[in-house]
């Protein structure tokens, strides 16, 4: 798919994507004012969790402790009950600790903004970091989740394996002004329309603009 026509697809969908629930990191980084360490945490949390429970245990464990210093007044147990029942929540409930210590002793506090230096926090790869720049700080980056790698492969944006493969090459077709704003488009639409199995494609808005690579379905799309 040519960059003109992949522009002309994420033009239909931000007209769109209001009607579809936004991605839960959209809702944190937009209640905290950009809080890059609300940001950062909830991602770690987010990590095959469903949005509602990511965003029931984020509010659980930011009304008791929402700054490094304040995680580690917390015991990892307190932690574990209070983002439970999120995936994976004891190995989390270490990481968070452990991510909070090393923001307080090597960073004064504060969440680094630049992608070497986040990626070098435990459990922290390109996706949470990338999100973080993104959503956080305003900076251009391209956050491939699931959803993006899966969907910007069936639409036609690029042939790729793998998340990072997905990344380099969006970031060559597509034009800087959608590099923040693609996973908040394409999560909305995954959650709602794309779905990774039996995607809804008789009330997809580019039907007609979607190559549907991979797709087995025969259905027609709605008319715009």
């Amino acid at each position: 798919m040519n960059r003109k026509t992949m522009v002309k697809v994420l033009k239909i969908l931000q007209d769109h994507h209001l009607k579809w629930d936004a991605p839960v990191l959209t809702l944190i980084s937009k209640k905290s004012k950009r809080d890059p360490f609300k940001v950062l945490i909830g991602t770690l949390l987010s990590s095959r969790t469903k949005d509602p429970v990511t965003h029931e245990a984020t509010n659980r464990l930011f009304s008791v402790a929402e700054t490094p210093s304040k995680i580690l007044n917390l015991t990892t147990e307190q932690i574990e009950r209070l983002i439970y029942p999120v995936g994976f929540y004891r190995e989390k409930a270490r990481r968070i600790k452990e991510v909070s210590k090393i923001i307080l002793e090597k960073h004064s506090g504060k969440v680094p903004n630049r992608l070497e230096e986040l990626l070098k926090l435990p459990g922290v790869g390109r996706k949470t970091a990338n999100l973080v720049l993104s959503e956080a700080f305003g900076i251009d980056a391209i956050c491939v989740d699931t959803h993006v790698h899966r969907i910007t492969n069936r639409l036609g944006f690029v042939r790729s394996k793998n998340p990072k493969e997905t990344e380099m090459q969006l970031m060559k077709k597509l034009p800087r002004k959608w590099w923040i704003p693609l996973n908040k488009l394409l999560v909305a639409f995954g959650q709602s329309v794309c779905k990774p199995t039996n995607p809804r494609c008789d009330i997809c808005p580019v039907f007609d603009l979607c190559e549907r690579i991979g797709v087995k379905k025969k259905t027609k799309g709605i008319s715009r």
